[in-house]
């Protein structure tokens, strides 16, 4: 089943920071997860920052869609509402998978992702700044 990816930017300091989370078991992540049946990527994309983040932003626009591998979901990664009066930093009890506890923080966008970044969203955040740099230059 194909996922939905949002991605929620705020600047700080003149860069641009991306929405993460430390997975207690599978290391530094982007929000994700699958589109159901009924409903576009950009529902799923509230959805699931809902449930994996406890926000609530608007999906404003598509900006890529992504397929790691040719076997691999298709992601559709859309760009959600400015995140400028989110913390810093804070916790979320998620339910998936037996329940977890996620650590919210904003990554540097111009910073490479660290040992702690699970390998696929290495690829997914590598991806998404190129694609935010090409329409930087436009």
């Amino acid at each position: 089943m194909n996922k939905a990816c949002p991605v929620v930017l705020r600047t700080r300091a003149t860069q641009f920071e991306i929405l993460v989370f430390r997975h207690p078991l599978a290391g530094i992540q982007l929000v994700k997860g699958t589109i159901e049946p009924s409903e576009s990527y950009l529902s799923a994309s509230e959805r699931e920052l809902k449930e994996e983040a406890g926000i609530t932003l608007k999906a404003e626009y598509p900006l890529l869609e992504w397929q790691r591998r040719l076997d691999e979901p298709v992601w559709s990664i859309c760009m959600m509402a400015a995140g400028d009066h989110l913390p810093d930093h804070w916790d979320h009890y998620c339910k998936d998978d037996g329940g977890h506890v996620f650590q919210y923080f904003w990554h540097p966008l111009s910073l490479p992702p660290g040992s702690e970044w699970h390998p696929v969203f290495i690829d997914a955040l590598t991806v998404i700044r190129k694609t935010l740099v090409g329409m930087q230059h436009r």
